[in-house]
């Protein structure tokens, strides 16, 4: 029986944590990210997503985790981790939209991150919150990545560099990260994006007009590296780390595509401005 044909009052029968399992692996996260990301073990996360089927009569985990998006049960904030392989299957979405162009990653750099991602399959799932210190790694540190930065664009092919490009960082005092990018493409056209998260990995919202993306979820395992996930309509776009110089006046951003195949990592430059 497909997952859409069945009753949704299934649903009803399974507890918090086999939900939050569900969801992620909605996400596209896969078993080993999902236990990585709970402090948990593989074992236990596929225990969960197998008591999750037997609930629910619905014989494949990827199904269960369609119907539960489908009906829109996302009542709770999941924590999200670095996308990672399966122990059983993986279930793999069609490539989001991939943009190749340097021009354009500069301005997906410029967004804070992103969402979700490639559908996995596991064969079972069931998490536990994440500890509060590994949420907020670098809750108390310094943050070497604020303020405000340009893309190096002479170090982007002639034909397909921008105008100019900007992202800035600005840390709240509850440890909330904005986003701010600023895009000028080769033809002039202007483009904006912004965003406001916290360091757990959830989703958020970006607002302006980037319509190639989305979302974005955030994490910081350091002081100066902050990991991000961009997304557009539930599937992610790309995974990108930015890292700051010792002497912060320059930094990185490598970027890891989304798709079906081992990715090609990407290296962009930005300069501080202030």
């Amino acid at each position: 029986m497909s997952a859409m044909d069945h009753p949704t009052s299934a649903l009803a029968a399974l507890n918090d944590k086999e939900l939050e399992v569900l969801r992620l692996l909605a996400a596209g996260h896969t078993v080993k990210s999902i236990a990585a990301s709970l402090d948990r073990s593989e074992g236990s996360i596929n225990e969960r997503l197998r008591d999750a089927r037997r609930k629910t009569g619905i014989g494949s985990s990827r199904e269960l985790a369609r119907l539960l998006d489908a009906q829109k049960f996302w009542d709770r904030n999941i924590d999200l981790p670095a996308p990672g392989s399966s122990t059983e299957e993986a279930l793999r979405p069609a490539p989001a939209g991939r943009i190749r162009s340097k021009g354009t990653i500069a301005m997906l750099v410029t967004l804070s991150l992103a969402s979700a991602g490639l559908a996995m399959m596991a064969a079972d799932p069931a998490p536990e919150p994440a500890p509060a210190h590994a949420v907020h790694a670098a809750a108390t540190g310094p943050a070497p990545l604020a303020g405000r930065w340009a893309l190096d664009v002479q170090r982007i092919p002639a034909e397909e560099r921008p105008q100019r490009v900007t992202i800035s960082f600005r840390v709240s005092p509850d440890r909330k990260w904005t986003s701010v990018v600023d895009m000028v493409a080769p033809d002039g056209t202007a483009s904006r994006a912004e965003s406001t998260a916290a360091l757990d990995g959830v989703p958020v919202p970006i607002t302006g007009n980037m319509g190639f993306i989305d979302t974005v979820a955030l994490r910081q395992p350091a002081p100066g590296t902050l990991v991000m996930t961009l997304g557009k309509a539930g599937v992610p776009v790309s995974t990108r780390v930015y890292t700051a110089a010792r002497d912060g006046k320059a930094m990185t951003e490598t970027i890891v595509w989304a798709g079906t195949s081992l990715p090609k990592l990407e290296t962009t430059y930005f300069n501080r401005i202030d």
